[in-house]
């Protein structure tokens, strides 16, 4: 992957303060693959855009990631260390590779759902009319005992079982495209399920990486006259350098 610039992140934060997650994801995914253009990336599996996330954080934040969660039966706050060299897998089968499933009298061949699919359930504002249209949108075809069905019928028709397989299968194929950790609570010993969305984490930290380089512009160009391109250009050991010199006049 390569490095992202200090004055490219910040045009990133800067043109994401107003959006919504979905359009952050895009944003910093772009951040993540500079030469990818918006049509690529909206195809990707979602798991793929997990990854390149993982990878875009552990370039600009390290291998360490601090998560807080709270107890779901005695209200404990929770907080511990994972190491993000394990989190966001590669999807395991090939963007061009239906997936098959076969249960009782139902055959199922789909795709892994893309980052343009998610979007597209995600704009429905009821979650199981999404659900509905994400299946809808990845079958590439649909057998009931010997005979056909179109992809948009089977919302209707598809046993909850059938379902099921379907998103296990799913998960085992693109793991990374939702990293769930099973946290359990020193007080009580309950365990939390608790969804790492890495989207919501990298901005985040984003948001406060780039308040804090702000503030050092500030303060160096009120030192020094420089402008703030010069300022980005300088090496972070430098740029501390210079604020401690600052600091101490």
């Amino acid at each position: 992957m390569t490095p992202t610039g200090p004055g490219e992140l910040l045009a990133t934060w800067e043109a994401g303060l107003t959006r919504h997650d979905g359009e952050r994801s895009l944003l910093l995914h772009r951040a993540a693959r500079p030469g990818a253009g918006t049509d690529e990336l909206l195809a990707m599996p979602v798991g793929e855009r997990e990854a390149d996330l993982f990878a875009l954080r552990r370039a600009l934040f390290g291998e360490r990631m601090q998560v807080r969660v709270e107890c779901a039966s005695c209200g404990e706050p929770m907080e511990f260390e994972l190491d993000a060299t394990a989190l966001g897998a590669r999807p395991r089968t090939p963007p061009d590779r239906p997936l098959r499933v076969e249960e009782g009298e139902w055959a199922v061949e789909f795709r892994l759902p893309t980052v343009a699919d998610l979007a597209a359930a995600g704009a429905v504002p009821d979650p199981a009319e999404g659900r509905r249209r994400l299946l809808a949108r990845c079958t590439v075809s649909a057998v009931r005992g010997g005979v056909a069905v179109p992809p948009e019928q089977l919302p209707g028709l598809l046993p909850e079982r059938v379902e099921r397989r379907l998103a296990e299968v799913a998960e085992e194929a693109d793991p990374a495209a939702a990293v769930t950790l099973d946290v359990v609570c020193p007080e009580c010993g309950a365990t939390t399920p608790a969804e790492l969305d890495i989207t919501s984490y990298l901005w985040t930290e984003l948001d406060n990486w780039a308040r804090d380089m702000l503030l050092d512009v500030h303060l160096l160009a009120s030192a020094y006259g420089w402008s703030e391109p010069e300022i980005l250009a300088l090496s972070p050991l430098r740029r501390r350098y210079y604020l401690e010199l600052c600091a101490d006049a």
